[in-house]
Formats: structure tokens, sequence, C-alpha cells
């Protein structure tokens, strides 16, 4: 079975539509995020790209800023204040990475946790670890609505995790520990017998660790579930995942493509997210 986030991110797409639709009749305002780019890098202006032209589709307001890649600390601070006290803008994603001069964490933690729909903020990685209210992180928060749209039961199973970034390996390790799955998290730390041992005895693998073919096809399990954040660009132009697909997919009982498996449903899950911060911010 191929996972297909394209297909399925254009069908939650229709639900969104709606109730985007009825919130603005209601409330007489339609929910905005606020995008914040800074500098030229090519890859980040096609993210923004994309992640405006679905605000545009789902009849969100836009905000967008770009700033110079000279842009100081105490500059993109400043904004991120202005775009807090703003009452009109629901969300707020300043694209990383970030130029040097800025510190990612910083500027993140400056983000009111209400308007962070990246789910980035502190108190949303520490709300969902206490399974609370929060912005779930994107990425992984598209993985398990892949997960659970394409009927696949989390509980009981062995699930591997490769990456233990803050913004996807460690909240995908949360969610499918919510599931009920048992959950091994591999990083680069782990001894290279070990970690392919661990990952051939996953039932539900997702890997995300930005290294293209970084997991070979021969260590999948036979029937295995495999989830490929990772999308990497060959010195040849071609787009590949974190995993060997040719060779697992042969193996595997369902994989993501890439491109459009996981990439559609984050920024699915980036409009949701948009959405529900509107619904909080008019909440009684």
């Amino acid at each position: 079975m191929i996972l297909d986030g394209k297909a399925l991110a254009k069908r939650l797409s229709v639900s969104l539509r709606e109730e985007t639709a009825a919130f603005t009749a209601k409330h007489g305002l339609a929910p905005c995020l606020a995008t914040v780019l800074v500098g030229d890098d090519p890859a980040s202006a096609v993210y923004v790209k994309a992640k405006r032209k679905a605000c545009a589709r789902n009849g969100f307001i836009s905000k967008h800023i770009e700033l110079p890649a000279s842009t100081t600390q105490d500059e993109l601070l400043a904004l991120v204040h202005e775009l807090n006290d703003d009452a009109a803008v629901h969300g707020i994603l300043v694209q990383l990475p970030l130029p040097d001069q800025i510190s990612d964490r910083v500027i993140i933690d400056a983000m009111d946790p209400a308007k962070d729909v990246d789910g980035f903020h502190p108190e949303s990685i520490g709300a969902l670890v206490l399974k609370r209210h929060c912005f779930v992180p994107c990425t992984p928060k598209g993985v398990m609505k892949l997960i659970e749209e394409s009927g696949i039961d989390c509980s009981g199973k062995q699930a591997v995790v490769v990456g233990r970034s803050p913004n996807v390996g460690l909240p995908a390790a949360l969610l499918l520990m919510q599931a009920n799955a048992t959950v091994t998290i591999v990083h680069s730390r782990t001894p290279e017998d070990v970690k392919k041992a661990v990952i051939g005895a996953a039932d539900i693998l997702v890997v995300a660790v930005g290294r293209p073919h970084f997991v070979k096809g021969a260590w999948i399990k036979e029937g295995a579930v495999v989830i490929d954040v990772g999308i990497n660009r060959l010195d040849d132009g071609r787009l590949v995942g974190d995993v060997e697909y040719d060779t697992a997919a042969e193996r595997a009982s369902a994989i993501t493509p890439v491109p459009g498996g996981v990439g559609p449903m984050t920024i699915s899950q980036l409009m949701a997210n948009t959405l529900q911060a509107a619904r909080d911010a008019v909440a009684p």
C-alpha cells in the first residue's frame, strides 16, 4: 500500500475549507497565518510559498513578511513580539533555519504559545508530553494522521523512530507511544549493529534524519509500515527520502513515497493548527 499523503491532504482540505467558511461566517474574520522568511534560502522560500498557497486554498488570510539575511536577532524578536500582540494574527510561523546570527531557540521561545502553530514552543512540547491541549508539531501530527487514515493500528506494535530532533523525532515517538505502540528511538550514537537490529524489528518505522538512503531496504522487516519523513536532493536533481525506497517497497506492507508522502500532510496539519488557534482566540 502506498501511503499517499498528497491525496489524503487533498481530501482533508475539503472538510477544512467547510469548517473555515463556517468559522468566518460566524465570527466575521478568517484565520490568519503570519509567515516570516529571513534571508534568501531557496528551499525555505519554496516551503513558505507552499504554505501561503495552502492558506489561499483554504480560505485563510496569509500575512507574509520577508526580511534580509542581515536581520539581527533583536530585529526579528521585535517583529515576533509585534505579531504576538496583533489580535488579527492567529498563527505565527518563522521559517527555519535562520541565519547564523539568530538563535532558532531564542525566537521560538519568544512566540506566544497560543500562536505557535508549528508546535515548537517549550510549552507546546511540555503539554504534548502530558497529553494536554497543545499544538502538535505539524510533521509528526501529519505522520500520525496518515497512519490513522490508512487504517493502521499502532496498538501493541513495535515502533521505531530514526532521529531524535525536538521538532520531528521526539514528538513522533511520543505520539506513537500515546497510540499504545512500544517505541524505540535510534539516533546518531546508536551502534551500527544495534541500529540495524532495532530497525529490522520494527512493525512501524518512522525515519527522519535528513540523509539520503540512510536506511537500507534490506534492513526492513517483511510487512513493516515505513514512513519516510526525509526529502533530499541528489546531485542529479532527483528527490529521494531517508529510506532506500525500491528495496524497502518490496518488503514493506505500506510505505510513503518521496515526494508526495509526509510533506503534504505537514502543510495540511499546519492549516488545521491555524484554524484551531483562531477558534481558541475567539473562545469565551
